[in-house]
């Protein structure tokens, strides 16, 4: 057993401290925007059509910063982006020297593939749940743009201090976990239901993420696994990203 000194910021590796200053921002999003959404609520008509094109806004920060980090997420640099989110890359993987068990590896995809399934089924429902909900007027722009940044913090949250995901996956941390990126997606899927460029351009590229990474895990599996990818073990870690999950030596 051990303790779990979540906010100890002297004993956190530097890429785990950019997170939280990260985490920080994206709680200061998520209140910006609810009180945009209560007290200027066309600031978010910027959502509707072409209005992105028209005339800039404080929300355009935010779309530049979202691309921007979907971008980093496509290329391969190290000390940038974690190795969680990195492993689809040849150039992230490192070959376990003493071979791997091919069935192991197959019994380990079969399962995580399930995994991931049940959650995307659960996720799916709740994003046709608030589109059924921005189709029928029940909410506008404003509550559909907050309740993605809300989806904005509760990723980092999930990274840094308590993930509910690994209750379905069971892996050991974020390095491992199957769905990883994911998280834009899972951020930005109400953005279907929107009719506009601002949303539909960030849903897009979530999307074009995923499958990019769903292709990788399906055609490269031992990339997603320790038992065949000698970068996935705590011993090679360098990130320390979600290390709360990390055992103490």
């Amino acid at each position: 057993m051990y303790t779990v000194d979540v906010f100890k910021w002297g004993g956190m590796s530097p890429m785990r401290k950019n997170y939280f200053l990260k985490l920080a921002f994206r709680c200061f999003a998520l209140v910006f925007s609810a009180v945009l959404c209560g007290v200027k609520p066309e600031t978010f008509d910027v959502m509707e059509g072409m209005n992105f094109f028209k005339k800039f806004s404080i929300l355009h920060v935010l779309w530049g910063l979202w691309f921007f980090d979907m971008i980093l997420q496509l290329v391969p640099v190290e000390k940038v982006v974690p190795l969680g989110s990195h492993k689809l890359f040849e150039k992230r993987y490192i070959e376990n020297k003493k071979g791997y068990d091919e069935t192991g590896l197959k019994k380990y995809s079969s399962k995580e593939h399930k995994s991931a399934l049940a959650i995307f089924i659960v996720w799916t429902v709740l994003t046709l749940t608030i589109g059924y909900l921005k189709m029928k007027d029940i909410i506008d722009y404003g509550i559909m743009f907050v309740i993605t940044t809300f989806f904005y913090v509760s990723d980092l949250i999930c990274v840094l201090i308590w993930c509910p995901f690994r209750v379905f996956m069971n892996n050991r941390c974020c390095t491992t976990c199957r769905i990883f990126n994911w998280d834009h997606m899972m951020m930005f899927s109400p953005f279907f239901f929107s009719k506009g460029f601002y949303g539909i351009s960030l849903a897009v590229m979530a999307a074009i993420i995923m499958i990019i990474w769903e292709c990788k895990v399906w055609k490269h599996p031992e990339r997603f696994w320790t038992g065949s990818n000698d970068a996935l073990k705590c011993k090679n870690c360098t990130d320390k990203l979600c290390s709360q999950y990390c055992p103490k030596k």
